[in-house]
């Protein structure tokens, strides 16, 4: 169960938000929670009727939001959705880099090489150009927050899903990596783990063909394990809000109270915690 709950609510009049793979699921209810707390926000995805639809329901709830349909896997494409981005709405304050796939599921002795390499296109090389455009004006102003969406699969071995959690690992540390290089220099970053949620992926799991992975999803969803999208997009406008920056590199899922990791900061930089360590 989140706790998120103890958050107070949070403003964030003036700023510009970037969200990637916005069209729906976990990104729609990130970019629809942004606007109402009164940031600018951009909605990215691949399908341009999603995107407008989400834009259509930010402005309906009386935000400001662009649509840019765009690919992140092409750099030329995310190169120039930034751009528009920046001559629209204006500098990007905050990105959050949602999009990603489940890639192929089953054994990596019979997975296509190009199936299993493309959900590391989507889920590490797409937050990798997104994150490169942005920076360099983040570090220029001396501000930014940067929020890559992960999955508590990045943290174990999952037989079957290999694609999906070496990418997933491999954003854990490009968060933490970022964030080391960007200390003392204003720019924030995060990974987060959103929690099991109902969205397209983890639905696809349900008939993916492989025994092990579809009974897992159908007992946690029995179990009512899943959490609502709305959980992660609430920890999304805290981390906006600057409430957490001293967090700037840890891992933080939806099972944790943020509040009391804030309290904890000291304790948490002493003790390395919530970061990919090897136990010794």
């Amino acid at each position: 169960m989140a706790l998120l709950g103890h958050l107070p609510p949070s403003r964030l009049d003036g700023q510009v938000a970037l969200v990637t793979g916005a069209g729906r699921g976990i990104g729609r209810a990130i970019a629809l929670a942004l606007g109402d707390a009164g940031a600018a926000v951009a909605v990215c995805a691949r399908s341009g009727d999603d995107v407008t639809g989400v834009a259509g329901e930010i402005a309906g709830r009386r935000g400001h939001a662009l649509a840019i349909r765009c690919d992140v896997t092409g750099r030329q494409e995310v190169a120039s959705m930034v751009a528009a981005v920046q001559e629209t709405l204006g500098p990007v304050d905050l990105l959050v880099n949602n999009a990603g796939q489940l890639g192929p599921v089953g054994p990596l002795a019979a997975a296509d090489p190009d199936q299993w390499w493309q959900a590391l296109e989507v889920n590490l090389r797409g937050p990798l150009y997104c994150t490169r455009a942005v920076l360099p004006g983040m570090l220029a102003r001396g501000r930014g927050r940067i929020v890559n969406v992960s999955s508590g699969a990045g943290l174990a071995a999952i037989p079957m899903l290999s694609a999906y959690v070496v990418s997933k690992t491999a954003l854990y540390r490009l968060s933490e990596n970022l964030a080391a290089e960007t200390r003392g220099h204003g720019v924030m970053v995060f990974a987060i783990d959103p929690g099991l949620v109902r969205t397209a992926i983890s639905e696809s799991a349900l008939s993916c063909g492989e025994p092990s992975i579809e009974q897992w999803f159908t007992d946690a969803f029995a179990d009512q394990q899943d959490v609502p999208a709305e959980s992660a997009a609430t920890l999304v406008v805290h981390l906006a809000s600057g409430a957490a920056d001293v967090l700037s590199g840890r891992n933080i899922d939806m099972s944790r109270d943020v509040a009391q990791m804030v309290a904890r900061a000291a304790e948490i930089e002493e003790h390395d915690l919530y970061v990919l360590r090897e136990r010794q």
